[in-house]
């Protein structure tokens, strides 16, 4: 660091002392207040500076989801493909698992199931049919095992990916069972409420939890999970949106707007498809999956920056 320069001092000494006599106090009051205005700029410059760079990580930060601009972070989607689906499959978690090959959890009474698909015909390879007393919810993948709750229960299952026989059963500590997701070392977990869960996979107890809100409303229903690059993606139940979540503190990150899809196989004919859920992450191709519950259709999308007019879209129908 530059040290300063004694010359200088002494000639702002030099300049004070150096007033006539003639010249009176408040000359020298005039004086030393223009010098502490020049020693403030400075000052004042670093302060707004500091601000400024703080400000935004700590709003965007907030889990209190106090008003904020998403305007850049809301995505609508193109389809880049198409998939043969179930249509009587009542999809309820849905994976990505390599080689072209999809893990689903399917939920109803007496239809509950997980199953491996292929994702290029649609047609279902192995099949685990759940007991009928059990409603199939959210599904993921850890290690050599799949994860699996059930609705208005707190037990889960775990499967042996290779041919799906049931491992055991497990007890979790959500409210209810509607989402599961990894990062490859913890789950995250969601019971339809705004609630986004942590939880360490070998006791199944909550490790953190945080409420997802928008401009201060919480983000209700959250549903079917998936983790992609650093984020949890969550379908919001009864409605055409995915919310990006910040898995760190429960901070909404962005909005994906998907109604052109559903709209789509209605225009087509399909009039007994149910809500969309269903997320899959292809990390390795970066390919993304979604279908919806009763669906004949899973589609490959990409996302693109939404229309000025998305952000009342959301207010009306993401927040359900």
């Amino acid at each position: 660091m530059a040290t300063r320069s004694p010359y200088k001092r002494q000639t702002k000494r030099s300049m004070i002392q150096s007033l006539p006599a003639s010249s009176s106090a408040s000359s020298r009051r005039r004086f030393i207040s223009r010098k502490r205005f020049a020693m403030m700029i400075p000052l004042a410059l670093l302060s707004g500076a500091v601000f400024l760079f703080f400000m935004p990580f700590n709003s965007w930060g907030q889990s209190s989801g106090s008003s904020l601009d998403l305007s850049h972070r809301i995505n609508e989607i193109e389809v880049v493909a198409e998939f043969p689906h179930d249509p009587d499959a009542f999809t309820q978690g849905l994976l990505y698992a390599g080689n072209d090959t999809l893990f689903e959890s399917t939920g109803l009474y007496g239809k509950s199931s997980v199953r491996k698909v292929d994702l290029r015909t649609g047609k279902v390879e192995i099949l685990e049919k759940m007991d009928n007393t059990y409603f199939g919810e959210g599904l993921t993948l850890l290690g050599e095992r799949l994860f699996q709750v059930a609705w208005l229960t707190n037990t889960g299952f775990t499967y042996d990916l290779r041919n799906l026989s049931k491992v055991k059963p497990f007890k979790h500590h959500m409210k209810d069972g509607w989402g599961l997701a990894t990062d490859g070392k913890a789950l995250f977990g969601s019971d339809g409420t705004s609630t986004l869960y942590r939880m360490d996979p070998q006791t199944m107890k909550v490790t953190d939890k945080h409420i997802v809100r928008y401009n201060g409303r919480e983000v209700r229903y959250l549903n079917e999970l998936e983790y992609i690059n650093n984020e949890v993606w969550a379908n919001v139940w009864q409605s055409d949106c995915i919310a990006r979540i910040s898995p760190k503190d429960g901070s909404l990150l962005g909005w994906i707007l998907l109604s052109k899809l559903s709209r789509g196989l209605l225009k087509s004919g399909h009039r007994g498809i149910d809500v969309l859920n269903g997320i899959a992450w292809d990390s390795d191709k970066q390919r993304l999956f979604v279908t919806g519950k009763l669906w004949p259709k899973l589609y490959q999308i990409k996302l693109k920056q939404a229309s000025a007019k998305s952000g009342n879209y959301i207010e009306q129908q993401c927040l359900v």
